[in-house]
């Protein structure tokens, strides 16, 4: 995938919002105000994703792609390469992960106003 089709792919999920809190290369996603990816947009494009702890380490393990999240908590974060061989199947799949770890966090409040606003 590239940085586009991963940005479609994620603002199309509910309660999304996107932003350059950081930078100008650094695109930042969050459903109900918290970061479930950020996107380094520069010439070696590349996510980080939340991630299951023991998930996180089988997917280092398995993928050269995969690597500990950088300038992020690495045991629940990950950095993906997006120019390497990865499906672009099991990249959506570790995006929804993320937003799915991220959501579930939520407080019950956020996520009814995520409902309600049609986000």
């Amino acid at each position: 995938m590239n940085v586009e089709e991963v940005r479609q792919f994620c603002v199309g999920m509910g309660g999304v919002t996107e932003g350059f809190p950081f930078d100008e290369v650094t695109l930042v996603i969050k459903v109900g105000g918290k970061i479930f990816l950020l996107m380094n947009l520069e010439k070696d494009p590349s996510i980080n994703l939340k991630c299951d702890p023991e998930r996180a380490i089988d997917l280092r393990e398995r993928y050269e792609e995969i690597i500990p999240g950088y300038h992020m908590n690495k045991k629940h974060w990950n950095t993906i390469r997006l120019e390497g061989n990865l499906p672009d199947s099991l990249v959506k799949e570790l995006i929804t992960h993320s937003y799915d770890l991220v959501y579930d966090s939520l407080p019950r409040k956020v996520k009814e106003d995520c409902r309600t606003l049609g986000l």
